[in-house]
């Protein structure tokens, strides 16, 4: 059976570094920072008082009052960011079959506020209040894909990837794999996630997963540096438009990279910490270099998962440094998390968006906030340390990896007929 190609032909993010893509893509190649103190809640009485929220966000600018209530911010998220992406394809709803469209879409976590809300709310009524009927619906991980399929009337395939912080890396592969096998023709896919409530927070803060620099948080997120001291939360959406070449080309669409091959592993090492080799990671980095057809001198950039944390960012380069050999100090990459923050069960997705800009821009991001090398880390490789670099880019991989030891790697190359 021959394979299709597909092609990557619109974005959409609702980021903490802006509410369009363009404004993520300003914010990374720029190097700003987004974490500051959180002001969705009061904070002041946990270890962690900062994060990176998204900016200025109000649902009245999206959907009415009636509308809103009905979604977790979550959903709302993956909506904006999707609805975005539809537009930027510029595909024409009346002429798409609507059978050959579908929408994979991820969240690690879902509802978490309406979750948070209800029980809280039931707790303090002694046992009397009466759950809102939306409760069950607004809460379920899978329910953004559903809203988003009901939005456009897409009939194909429909569901949601849950798989911790791989979550939207997992939902761009499996759209990946059913458009080349002929089983749609286009896919909403992506991910969002809303975690910064007291939930969130207080829980990563007790795993001591998270930073409490509250004194300096734009410094927080600091990838690969010595004084890294865990993730910065992050929220948002971020979605893409997958869509079957052939009918790309067909409809005329502007097409921004072509995805080539994804790779799926399990550390089957621990529940939160990474394998210390980084034997999944580079498993999955290899398995979507074979998907490919690619040697791993083909690739120039990786977007690591890069989150912050003691273990995961000595684990990830050793498994680059194994799997690529003396390639490894030819390749660029980065964290865009030092920008952006962890977004979790959405991080696949922006990462990737930032990796397809990558491909078509020649433009790599920095990591930022990086003083002191660790010298539990190979030093010689280009983390494109403090400013963004210009360089060809006709390859690139993303890397993302999740509690449970999930991990997932997408490649993404310059679009050549």
């Amino acid at each position: 059976m021959e394979l299709k190609r597909v092609v990557v032909t619109g974005l959409g993010a609702l980021t903490p570094l802006g509410k369009t893509t363009e404004e993520l893509w300003n914010g990374l190649i720029n190097g700003v920072s987004s974490a500051d103190k959180i002001t969705n809640f009061d904070a002041s009485n946990f270890k962690t008082q900062f994060a990176c929220e998204l900016k200025n966000y109000d649902a009245k600018d999206y959907f009415d009052r009636k509308e809103a209530r009905k979604y977790d911010p979550y959903a709302q998220y993956g909506i904006i960011s999707a609805t975005e992406a539809i537009k930027d394809s510029e595909l024409d709803l009346d002429k798409f079959d609507h059978d050959r469209g579908g929408v994979i879409w991820a969240s690690g976590i879902g509802g978490l506020n309406t979750f948070t809300e209800e029980i809280s709310q039931f707790a303090i009524s002694g046992g009397t209040y009466r759950f809102n009927p939306f409760f069950i619906p607004k809460m379920i991980a899978d329910i953004a894909a559903g809203h988003i399929s009901i939005k456009y009337g897409f009939r194909g395939p429909n569901y949601s990837t849950v798989s911790a912080c791989a979550s939207s890396a997992n939902s761009l592969v499996d759209s990946f794999n059913l458009i080349r096998l002929g089983k749609a023709d286009l896919f909403i896919t992506g991910g969002s996630e809303a975690a910064i409530f007291p939930g969130g927070i207080g829980g990563f803060n007790s795993m001591h997963a998270i930073s409490t620099r509250n004194d300096d948080p734009k410094t927080a997120s600091r990838p690969f540096d010595k004084d890294r001291d865990g993730f910065v939360l992050g929220e948002g959406g971020c979605a893409l438009i997958l869509e079957e070449l052939e009918h790309a080309l067909k409809r005329g669409a502007k097409i921004y990279a072509e995805v080539v091959g994804g790779g799926l592993s399990a550390d089957a090492y621990h529940m939160t910490s990474p394998h210390p080799d980084g034997l999944g990671a580079k498993n999955c980095m290899k398995y979507a270099l074979e998907d490919a057809g690619m040697k791993p001198e083909d690739i120039d950039y990786i977007n690591t998962h890069g989150t912050s944390t003691p273990l995961g960012d000595i684990s990830e380069p050793r498994a680059i440094v194994s799997l690529f050999g003396e390639h490894a100090y030819k390749i660029n990459i980065n964290s865009t998390k030092s920008m952006t923050g962890h977004l979790l069960g959405a991080a696949g997705a922006v990462e990737a968006i930032a990796t397809v800009l990558v491909v078509k821009n020649d433009i790599i991001p920095p990591t930022i906030n990086h003083f002191t090398d660790d010298p539990q880390i190979d030093n010689n490789l280009n983390f494109t340390y403090h400013k963004a670099q210009k360089r060809v880019v006709n390859a690139a991989l993303s890397n993302t990896f999740g509690f449970g030891g999930h991990n997932a790697s997408i490649i993404i190359k310059k679009f050549k007929e």
